[in-house]
């Protein structure tokens, strides 16, 4: 699997990488960060160059100025159409059902074959507090408040966290957030397992470079990707024989690879491990282990055609 990033200049979000961790950190400050069409179309496409480069290990993300997302920019309405062809990823025919947004990017973010730190530093409400579940830890600024507030607009919940949140905190809390569409803060979002820890606002981002660090240090970057997709893929399978079958073709695989020689061999020898293969060029066909289904454009009532 190769991933051929697209040109692009940033404008509504900064990418940096450095000592082998992407930031990328949304960047509308004076508008809370809130999603914009441009911003919708680099979030969706930052996660090709996240994945074709090798010198990515993992990836933290966060907002710039005091909020984390403040949700869609509302300031032209909630038009989804028209905002899909703004962003230009989609072509629209006439009856077309436009996708989400901030479904496609949580999709891409479901795939994405690095480890994900969420350093969630202020306000995170509507797609502020959906983009973060598929990101595998949150930490949480002592000042970040959260809110599924979808239903207090008059629409329902996007960025397919209807799937995500309950994983996320089971779904009894997860109905009474998002029914009541009521704002709450870190302590909350701490207790039932939303975010991992709250933290003073300033030791915030060392936390998450600190976090993305352990969970890449020593680590085979074609393993990481392997394991993470196994775990997320997997909490939506039927049956643990799912899991079981996934897990054998990718132990047979990599047992015989030059990273599991070199993984035994580091551990005789008591030193670090210099794992030869990389994400770009090593992985095993068929990563992710199983394909996303396609999207059914049309309406589900029959008489609409």
């Amino acid at each position: 699997m190769t991933f051929t990033p697209k040109p692009m200049s940033y404008d509504a979000i900064t990418y940096e990488v450095q000592d082998g961790i992407a930031t990328i950190a949304m960047n509308r400050p004076d508008q809370l960060n809130a999603l914009d069409a441009a911003m919708e179309r680099e979030l969706l496409l930052v996660w090709d160059l996240v994945d074709a480069d090798d010198d990515v290990r993992a990836v933290v993300v966060t907002g710039r100025g005091r909020a984390f997302c403040a949700g869609y920019d509302l300031t032209n309405g909630f038009d989804v159409r028209d905002r899909a062809v703004e962003r230009g990823t989609e072509e629209l025919r006439p009856g077309d059902i436009p996708r989400d947004s901030g479904g496609l990017i949580c999709l891409r973010m479901f795939r994405c074959l690095k480890p994900i730190v969420g350093a969630i530093n202020g306000a995170g409400v509507g797609f502020g507090a959906t983009f973060p579940l598929p990101m595998d830890v949150r930490l949480a600024s002592e000042h970040a408040k959260f809110g599924y507030v979808f239903s207090r607009r008059g629409i329902c919940m996007d960025a397919a966290s209807s799937w995500f949140l309950t994983r996320a905190v089971g779904m009894s809390t997860a109905l009474e957030w998002a029914i009541s569409g009521r704002v709450f803060g870190a302590d909350e979002a701490l207790a039932a397992g939303l975010v991992r820890e709250v933290l003073p606002a300033d030791d915030l981002l060392p936390a998450a470079y600190e976090t993305a660090r352990r969970m890449v240090e020593h680590t085979a970057p074609v393993s990481v990707a392997l394991n993470r997709q196994l775990l997320w893929q997997m909490a939506g399978a039927t049956h643990p024989m799912d899991a079981h079958r996934a897990e054998s073709i990718y132990i047979e695989e990599r047992a015989a690879s030059a990273d599991a020689a070199e993984g035994a061999q580091s551990f005789i020898e008591k030193r670090p491990p210099a794992f030869p293969l990389t994400v770009s060029r090593d992985l095993p066909d068929g990563t992710p282990p199983f394909p996303e289904p396609p999207f059914d454009r049309r309406r589900r009532n029959p008489s609409a055609g």
